[in-house]
């Protein structure tokens, strides 16, 4: 297995989903849609059921997809049943085998607004992630009640995900927990300027020279003293500098 995950025609999970299903037998579109509510997807997949024709459609288009038979019931007008080709089936299968073994870079939400939380003030951060520490306990008691339930009636191989999805509640709920003790007893390296930064509209000498040192780091690693590192930022190597100082009137009294 490759350590870097292959760049792919179709990028959409749904797209990988119809795939896995229809390596199941053959289905129309409306079929399908009904086995991922059953199967409850929705909660691991995000589903827009009015697309998804579109993306029958466009992996017909790519060859992973093909025209399988016509189905009739009653007085329902036909319905085309599509397939899984052999190129489909190598697909799906090496598209699902990178999601498991090769780790991606998924930009999450939480973790942008942790990069920039600096620009909160350090008390309403601080309840801003306790309001979030609770809702992610109560979401995971609720995923474990639900756990416990379809325990007894479904092999635990179908409920990996919702354990998943538990797990990484807990795990979440815990660390905003450990960081708030941090905050709390005045443990948190940097807490004391950020507070001053907030409390002063300045921001702290210590920021500007490791802002400084930066700019100096990068100079020295140009290839002339007269480059701007301001030209070069993105440097996968800087840290991310502190926050811009916000506007003194903007500043709590």
């Amino acid at each position: 297995m490759n350590a870097v995950a292959k760049r792919r025609k179709l990028s959409n999970p749904l797209a990988l989903a119809v795939m896995v299903f229809l390596g199941e037998r053959p289905m129309h579109p409306y079929e399908i849609a009904r086995l991922l509510r059953q199967r409850g997807k929705e909660h691991s997949i995000k589903i827009n059921y009015g697309s998804l024709y579109t993306v029958v459609q466009n992996l017909e288009k790519h060859g992973f997809v093909e025209v399988a038979g016509v189905q009739r019931q009653g007085n329902r007008p036909e319905r085309t049943l599509y397939g899984l080709t052999e190129a489909g089936r190598t697909e799906a299968h090496d598209w699902l085998a990178d999601l498991v073994a090769v780790p991606a870079q998924e930009y999450p939400g939480f973790e942008a607004a942790l990069s920039l939380i600096g620009a909160l003030h350090p008390d309403e951060a601080a309840e801003l992630l306790a309001e979030r520490a609770g809702a992610q306990e109560v979401q995971a008691a609720a995923l474990r009640g639900v756990l416990a339930k379809l325990g007894a009636e479904l092999p635990r191989l179908f409920l990996i995900e919702t354990e998943y999805q538990a797990r990484m509640r807990e795990a979440e709920a815990a660390w905003i927990r450990e960081l708030l003790a941090e905050v709390a007893e005045g443990r948190l390296s940097g807490l004391d300027e950020w507070r001053a930064w907030h409390d002063t509209g300045s921001l702290p000498e210590d920021w500007q020279r490791f802002e400084e040192q930066f700019r100096d780091a990068e100079a020295e690693a140009g290839t002339g003293a007269d480059v701007d590192a301001d030209t070069r930022a993105g440097s996968a190597t800087r840290p991310a500098a502190p926050p811009t100082a916000p506007d003194p009137e903007d500043t709590p009294s």
